[in-house]
């Protein structure tokens, strides 16, 4: 999936149009409370500004309703916080595409940045095939890069069709450096993983890891389970999960993949649970599938966090996708954090190491762990795709190396 990255391109005087992922979390107040998602597109922003370029950034935020401007999911913040850290002013249209758009461009010189109003303003953009909107948007720059990878499983009009009408026009669409890191870990770590491969998977639900589970079990030595979707896998094999989060309607699916997963599938030995959603509450740590009645799962227990670290410790490639408990609610954190630093150790002793965006990316950065692993990616759902073994036609249509 080698594709040209925006080092082959020469910017110099031109506009280059770049496809962010800026969809970053606000607060009540619409202050940002987690930049990172901006600060991962600098080094493609710069390598443009650097070079004598003019860039040009859309990008989507939060879930307007494409009927026109929406005040509270205007990337006016966004535009602000991205001019802080690149030291210089950042200018913002007032639209995709449209007059404001096309008159600031055209006015835009070199080393100067122009930020898009929200793409989703425009109905176009999630109907994907609007030919107005389309050439409103393509006709703005001199290049195309897409370094949006949060948002590469999803055909919208300025990941696809946008970068199709402007190579047919003869200009060329390529990667950004995240996309082309993120692209590089998750599918050569799917194709050619160092072993042993061990994949880590989390979260509240069986069902929306089903076709992760099933390739992972293809290609990876070992897959631990944890978070809510240990409890439905332990309903499967008749435990007792008292009050806990569990879907009765997967216990059929959860057998079958324990059954395609024997010798790989590794499920918690033990379980720290509690009477209450709270870190006030009763507390036990009980054998897995021995939770009493009144009590629900919050996290692995003690004996689980030493097994997980110790097949970690011997990985060559490891994969996280999901935290193993309630990690936001000390002490429902311990399982998360131990193996956050399992799989720290393993990145010291030479394992390729990637956490797979989401609420796991979300644990690493909160336990402080982010600067220890091989890489953090930023798409939640975009990775869960790619660990699927799906391959992102945004991606395809871009320049071959």
């Amino acid at each position: 999936m080698a594709k040209k990255t925006v080092a082959d391109i020469d910017p110099r005087g031109k506009a280059v149009l770049v496809r962010v992922d800026f969809n970053v979390p606000q607060d009540d107040a619409g202050a940002i409370t987690d930049d990172r998602r901006i600060r991962m597109a600098l080094p493609t922003i710069r390598s443009i500004l650097d070079r004598g370029g003019k860039a040009i950034l859309m990008s989507h935020l939060g879930r307007p309703t494409g009927k026109g401007p929406e005040p509270e999911f205007s990337l006016a913040p966004v535009a602000k916080r991205l001019g802080e850290l690149l030291g210089r002013p950042v200018i913002l249209a007032a639209d995709t595409g449209g007059p404001d758009a096309q008159a600031k461009a055209k006015a835009l010189r070199p080393g100067e940045v122009l930020l898009l109003e929200n793409v989703r303003f425009n109905k176009g953009e999630k109907k994907g095939d609007d030919a107005a909107y389309v050439a409103g948007v393509a006709g703005l720059a001199d290049a195309y890069v897409n370094d949006a990878f949060g948002t590469c499983h999803r055909t919208e009009a300025s990941m696809h069709a946008v970068p199709v009408a402007m190579k047919q026009a003869g200009r060329p669409a390529v990667v950004g450096f995240l996309v082309e890191k993120e692209v590089r870990y998750l599918a050569d770590a799917i194709a050619h993983p160092k072993r042993p491969f061990v994949a880590i998977l989390g979260g509240k639900k069986v069902s929306d890891k089903i076709a992760v589970i099933t390739n992972l079990l293809h290609v990876c030595d070992h897959v631990l389970i944890g978070g809510a979707m240990a409890y439905t896998f332990s309903l499967a094999g008749g435990g007792a999960v008292g009050k806990s989060l569990v879907e009765p309607d997967k216990v059929e699916l959860a057998r079958e993949l324990l059954a395609k997963g024997a010798g790989k599938l590794v499920l918690p030995v033990d379980t720290h649970c509690a009477d209450d959603f709270s870190a006030a509450a009763a507390k036990r740590i009980v054998p897995a599938g021995k939770i009493p009645d009144g009590f629900e799962g919050l996290d692995i227990g003690p004996e689980t966090a030493r097994k997980y670290a110790a097949i970690i410790a011997a990985a060559g490639t490891v994969v996280w996708n999901g935290p193993m408990g309630v990690f936001e609610m000390p002490p429902f954190d311990a399982g998360t954090r131990a193996v956050a630093d399992a799989v720290a150790a393993a990145t010291a002793q030479g394992a390729v190491t990637i956490i797979g965006g989401g609420d796991s990316a979300a644990a690493v950065e909160q336990l402080g762990y982010a600067d220890r692993v091989s890489h953090v990616s930023t798409g939640g759902g975009a990775s869960l795709e790619m660990l699927e073994g799906k391959a992102f036609a945004t991606v395809a249509v871009l320049d071959d190396a």
